[in-house]
């Protein structure tokens, strides 16, 4: 046995039970969530029963009647459900489920793509955390910060952190990315081919990828650009984490599909964001103060290990299969 064979072996063990403890978390930052939502007081005197109309999505000179029948809480419970069937589906498949995927790599060492949706998801969910904190770690030493939106009140901000995802992978990466690899790479015209492709675009015949890659990268730029420019914008300090964080989605849709590309952005927004309130609703304390709680410093540690680990195994393997061909040649 040589040598990238025992450093996958050591990595594989670590790796399998880290995904199997950020899916714990997951699963239950669900209930969490509506919780968060329907029962705690971040609020304050708003609640699940805030109208629509009254968000700043809309604005006062154009009249929405039909919103006012609509509260946060309605649209809230019908994306949670969404987000429920999706991780749902990750946890099936494609192709083998969440448990025999990670008894594949604990036992043989498989790390294939498209395997499962959700060991892809949580894997590539945590390498964008530990990219996002490098590059916050180097603007820092540059002077350069990065400070949130302004939002008036705690449960609009979570309401709107919890939508996003489903929203903004729709059009940054299905309308921009999705939609112009079909263009280019389609041999069929039907239907039922346009929509697998834009559920996956691994069902085209990509024979070339430097295209594609160049398109991802510039959607993952102007995905960067829209944090800031938005109406509701970061800080200038945001644009190179979302920008490095759209490229990694942007990739993980390319190769692997739209539902491990938006669980990958449920899970920096939802999933983060339920335990960060719970946190501030239990201690009462500030959303800003709740990422310092050491509860949510214990999970970053968790993201981060789990991103070198990762990375680190895509190295091993990297070498071992360039060993391997230069071994058969």
């Amino acid at each position: 046995m040589d040598f990238s064979n025992k450093a996958l072996q050591s990595l594989d063990i670590p790796y399998s039970a880290l995904i199997s403890i950020i899916f714990g978390m997951m699963v239950l930052s669900l209930p969490i969530g509506a919780f968060v939502m329907f029962n705690s007081d971040v609020g304050d005197e708003i609640n699940f029963e805030y109208p629509i109309s009254g968000l700043d999505f809309f604005s006062d000179e154009i009249s929405f009647e039909f919103l006012d029948y609509f509260e946060i809480g309605d649209i809230f419970i019908v994306m949670w459900v969404i987000f429920v069937i999706l991780f749902s589906i990750s946890i099936m498949g494609p192709k083998k489920n969440f448990l025999e995927t990670l008894v594949s790599i604990m036992t043989q060492g498989k790390h294939l793509l498209q395997t499962n949706y959700l060991v892809t998801a949580i894997k590539w969910f945590s390498i964008l955390i530990l990219i996002s904190g490098v590059i916050n770690l180097i603007q820092e030493g540059f002077g350069i910060t990065i400070e949130p939106p302004s939002f008036e009140n705690e449960l609009t901000q979570f309401f709107y952190v919890s939508v996003s995802p489903l929203i903004e992978e729709l059009g940054f990466r299905v309308l921009l990315i999705g939609l112009p690899l079909y263009l280019m790479y389609s041999r069929k015209a039907s239907f039922q081919h346009f929509f697998k492709s834009l559920w996956n675009p691994s069902n085209l015949d990509v024979n070339e990828t430097k295209k594609a890659i160049i398109l991802i990268i510039v959607i993952g730029i102007f995905f960067g650009a829209a944090h800031i420019f938005s109406d509701e914008s970061w800080s200038n300090g945001k644009f190179a984490q979302a920008a490095a964080s759209g490229i990694i989605i942007g990739w993980v849709y390319f190769r692997s599909g739209l539902v491990p590309a938006i669980l990958i952005h449920w899970g920096t927004n939802y999933f983060i964001f339920s335990y960060v309130y719970l946190v501030a609703d239990i201690n009462m304390i500030s959303v800003q103060e709740a990422f310092s709680h050491s509860l949510i410093m214990i999970f970053e540690i968790l993201f981060v290990s789990l991103g070198i680990i990762s990375i680190a195994i895509m190295i091993v393997r990297n070498h071992f299969f360039r060993r391997k061909e230069k071994l058969e040649v």
